[in-house]
């Protein structure tokens, strides 16, 4: 009977010990998996924070290169543009073409204006210049308009800036050319030569935004794979 009750006794605790060992393993398991579980967390949370950096780099670097490119390309248009406004200069030296050139202004002048009486200002160096091409401006407008030819007035109190020299290296200047108005003053169109050289370079700016474009698009590629 005591052998019995002593077996019994033995399988019972060895019952106890396997189902606590059961126990035990699926309680390690579950806390296994669930630190495992913070582990991927907190490693996707670091992940997607290094993914964050990485754009905001990205973007500040291109940011960057954008303002490079914007001012190197500023640099190059003015640059350009104190050239031309250099040569433009030369242009007034070369009495026999520039006295044709102020005809011609003058003409295209006229038939933008469309006024039967205009108020003409010049630079007091070429006064007697545009005084030599008047008749045959006046006349020629006529014929290409169809109409009378017109009153043209020559400002003798107001001229346009001289050209610029070391004296007024900083101060307005006039590089050549002519200024129309209506004689009520309400219509004006300035076709000196500095203002024709500003319509080229402002009608040259699609150009210019075109190649910028193209150069920022190609960075983008560029920094893109530098971060891949």
């Amino acid at each position: 009977m005591v052998r019995f009750i002593n077996q019994e006794v033995e399988e019972k605790a060895n019952e106890i010990l396997v189902s606590a060992e059961e126990e035990f393993n699926i309680e390690k398991l579950q806390l296994v998996e669930a630190e495992k579980k913070k582990i991927r967390q907190e490693y996707e949370r670091k992940e997607k924070q290094v993914q964050v950096r990485k754009k905001i780099e990205y973007s500040m670097q291109l940011n960057a290169s954008r303002i490079k490119v914007l001012q190197a390309q500023d640099d190059v248009v003015n640059s350009m543009k104190d050239v031309a406004g250099k040569d433009l200069l030369n242009v007034s030296q070369h009495h026999h073409q520039y006295k044709h050139l102020l005809k011609d202004l003058i003409v295209q002048s006229l038939l933008r204006l469309k006024e039967p009486s205009v108020l003409l200002r010049c630079r007091k160096d070429d006064y007697h210049l545009v005084e030599s091409v008047l008749h045959s401006a006046k006349e020629e407008y006529a014929e290409k308009a169809n109409v009378y030819p017109p009153e043209i007035i020559v400002d003798q109190d107001v001229y346009l800036p001289p050209a610029p020299h070391h004296h007024n290296a900083h101060g307005s200047f006039c590089s050549g050319g002519v200024v129309l108005a209506s004689r009520d003053g309400k219509i004006v169109f300035e076709n000196s030569l500095d203002a024709r050289l500003d319509v080229v370079f402002r009608k040259k700016l699609p150009e210019y935004t075109h190649i910028n474009r193209m150069n920022e698009i190609e960075l983008s590629l560029f920094l893109e794979t530098e971060q891949s």
